[in-house]
């Protein structure tokens, strides 16, 4: 089963990173957090990539096109032919095919426009900036059990600042806490598995956003499921947050790391 990563935006929130490069293409402990979610995905088996590229899709080609240079020991030997050596060659047992799939397009947009790429009857969807620990079989199996043309995850996120409690009136402060583990709200944490007739649903109109006509119209036919998922989760929209996902790696905490080399 084909995954289909959203990998075209212009990450305007993390504008520090993404004035060089696509956010996708931002590195977690050396290696784009787009290769961190490929590999995620890769561990429960599923190993056909489709990336909806976009704004400096480039980027995203030439990494895939010298990816033995990014992970293998090479020797440029410049006196016999300028033969190219690599050694102890690190391949993934990765298809992935790159899509350009407009630069302002949206991302409605940017799915209708993989649809012939689609070899069966579902496949996954995510975005190219977060990573998780979800259980991808588990998803599937929510997915399975229903008649959903469209899965889910959904999660509770980290509050991102402290957390004040008042008194009735609310005139004093009764309670100070750091932060809260959970928010108490649900959001959409991608990480979804789709059945083909979801392409009847987007348009190829640049304007066309998955999340809202789209979904909701899915909502409404109660053709959307869910996977509620209580585990590990984070986006990277923020400095501060390329900044935790990077202490979480180099600190041996990355809970989405679950392969071993």
């Amino acid at each position: 089963m084909e995954t289909v990563i959203f990998a075209g935006g212009f990450g305007t929130r993390i504008s520090e990173e993404s004035h060089l490069r696509p956010k996708p293409m931002v590195d977690i402990g050396g290696q784009p957090i787009l290769w961190h979610i490929m590999k995620y995905y890769a561990a429960f088996g599923h190993t056909d990539f489709i990336i909806c590229a976009g704004y400096k899709s480039y980027m995203i080609k030439e990494y895939f096109a010298d990816y033995y240079l990014h992970t293998s020991n090479i020797t440029f030997d410049f006196r016999n032919e300028n033969k190219l050596i690599v050694h102890n060659s690190v391949a993934e047992p990765w298809k992935v095919t790159i899509i350009d799939s407009g630069l302002n397009a949206m991302t409605g947009c940017r799915l209708k426009r993989v649809e012939e790429y689609i070899t069966g009857d579902k496949f996954f969807l995510t975005y190219g900036d977060g990573v998780s620990d979800v259980d991808l079989n588990a998803l599937e199996a929510a997915h399975n059990a229903t008649d959903s043309i469209v899965t889910l995850t959904s999660v509770q996120p980290p509050e991102r600042y402290g957390v004040l409690e008042f008194n009735e009136n609310r005139t004093k402060i009764t309670a100070f806490a750091e932060k809260s583990e959970l928010s108490g709200s649900y959001i959409n944490a991608g990480f979804m598995e789709c059945d083909r007739k979801v392409f009847d649903y987007v348009e190829n109109d640049e304007s066309c956003i998955f999340e809202r006509k789209p979904i909701e119209t899915l909502a409404a036919q109660n053709k959307l499921g869910v996977h509620i998922h209580d585990g590990f989760w984070q986006c990277m929209d923020t400095k501060r947050e390329h900044d935790l996902l990077n202490d979480l790696w180099d600190n041996g905490k990355a809970k989405w790391k679950i392969w071993n080399n």
